[in-house]
């Protein structure tokens, strides 16, 4: 083992240490002048105020007075043979196909990425880390009436410039209806200045900073994954234990088999779900709430406005087991159904749940593998940060991310081991994997990236 590389979990411990030499001063000291002007102030307000909506107790759906942007409607989901074969939510319904892009530029060989400092209602500490370009299709056709967005042309007219990566992929099914966001990676031979709140940031600099809670958004997450794995490797992966062809196929079987269906329901009929003045909630007090906020803003395109939220109960968790095979990395995933998705099922991460749902659950009641996720020790925990999802629709809204080795080999139904290098070949397509493995797919490239170090760094084959 070269002593001069630590594993990646001395290089995570360290992370935590606010004098680290890992963080590097530069972005720091430029991250905490953005927050003098960029940032949000939330007020969580009754639902019947929020400005510009339409909220009534009795109302349907809960839309903006324009009919664009996003409602908040019901559904009513039928899973035969699921776990849960049928039950009532609110839901997202955001139709339209937003631009999640990371315009990136070779800098003295290297490969830079051109991120924002972006102040989100629902981010938990205000200010995070966001793509080039993080816009719906309402905010950059300007029916905000707010300002530009910048560097929108470099996605718009992406065909002037190289396309690294240019995909739709879902968000959270469990939250959001049939939600596609355009994930774009397009490089530039230009020499494209920063603009007051953006910042060029080294690859593998922007991957680190990952380690950190809450500091690298989700929409970021989701357009790194995108990148060939590791990020310079060529696209075609490597054969795993079963090649992409019959990783396809049991996709597709699944997606053949499986009857799921989705019917809207008007709010007020949603099933075990209660509305107050403040929320609209499970009455098991468990899942999520729909909430009202009112914002003020700096630094985004618009200064002031209302709008529902999502706040979900307690702190997620979303975690990759992991081992080698002949040398070769792999992860477990695990075939998700969820009622928002565009076909089916996605490949999602081997553990997803919230753990204090399932405190008191044992046998088949607790979901498989979570108990080797949290019982695992220091030596096989390779990464483990709390990350946030989406601040614009989803309010304080987090998960711990783990990815921890395994030496047991086990691939129950619906189950399957397969590269890292296979997952990013099945996002240069659409709707294959789901947003928490597409987090997770980001959290390794910044454990292989040779400025961190590799996975197996410092660390033996697993027994």
């Amino acid at each position: 083992m070269p002593q001069s590389r630590p594993s990646p979990r001395e290089l995570l411990m360290n992370a935590s240490m606010g004098d680290s030499p890992s963080v590097p001063s530069a972005f720091r000291h430029w991250f905490e002048d953005a927050r003098k002007s960029i940032y949000t102030h939330v007020e969580r307000v009754p639902l019947a105020s929020v400005t510009g909506w339409h909220c009534d107790p009795d109302a349907p759906a809960l839309t903006h007075h324009t009919g664009r942007f996003f409602s908040i409607e019901g559904i009513r989901t039928h899973h035969a043979g699921g776990p849960v074969e049928h039950w009532d939510q609110p839901v997202i319904n955001q139709p339209e196909t937003g631009i999640l892009g990371i315009l990136v530029r070779r800098i003295d060989g290297e490969l830079h990425c051109l991120m924002q400092a972006k102040a989100e209602p629902g981010n938990i500490n205000g200010l995070q880390l966001s793509p080039t370009v993080q816009a719906t299709r309402s905010n950059f056709t300007g029916v905000h009436r707010g300002k530009s967005v910048p560097y929108l042309r470099y996605f718009r007219e992406a065909g002037a410039h190289r396309i690294l990566a240019d995909s739709r992929q879902s968000e959270q099914g469990t939250w959001f209806l049939r939600k596609r966001n355009r994930n774009m990676i397009v490089e530039t031979a230009e020499e494209v200045p920063a603009a007051e709140g953006f910042r060029w940031l080294p690859l593998g600099e922007l991957l680190g900073l990952l380690r950190f809670d809450d500091l690298v958004g989700m929409d970021a997450r989701s357009v790194l994954a995108c990148l060939p794995f590791p990020p310079d490797a060529p696209a075609s992966p490597p054969g795993g234990r079963s090649g992409t062809a019959p990783l396809l196929s049991w996709i597709t079987e699944a997606r053949s088999r499986i009857e799921v269906t989705t019917e809207r329901v008007p709010l007020p009929r949603l099933e075990r779900w209660r509305r107050d003045p403040l929320a609209i909630s499970h009455e098991s007090g468990r899942f999520f709430d729909v909430i009202g906020v009112r914002v003020k803003a700096a630094g985004r395109e618009v200064a002031a406005w209302g709008q529902p939220m999502i706040a979900a109960h307690g702190t997620g968790l979303v975690a990759f087991l992991v081992t080698r095979v002949e040398g070769v990395l792999h992860v477990l995933v695990r075939q998700r159904v969820e009622p928002g998705f565009v076909d089916v099922l996605e490949l999602g991460p081997t553990v997803q749940c919230t753990p204090r749902d399932h405190e008191s659950d044992s046998g088949t009641g607790r979901p498989r593998f979570l108990d080797e996720v949290l019982g695992a020790g220091p030596d096989r925990i390779l990464f483990d940060t709390v990350l946030s999802d989406e601040g614009g629709r989803l309010f304080h809204t987090r998960s711990r991310h783990l990815i921890v080795e395994t030496g047991h080999l086990p691939e129950p139904p619906g189950y399957r081991w397969t590269t890292p290098a296979q997952l990013s070949a099945l996002l240069r397509h659409s709707h294959y994997v789901t947003m928490q493995a597409r987090s997770l797919l980001a959290c390794l490239h910044a454990l292989e990236h040779p400025a961190y170090g590799t996975a197996e760094a410092g660390r033996g084959e697993p027994s």
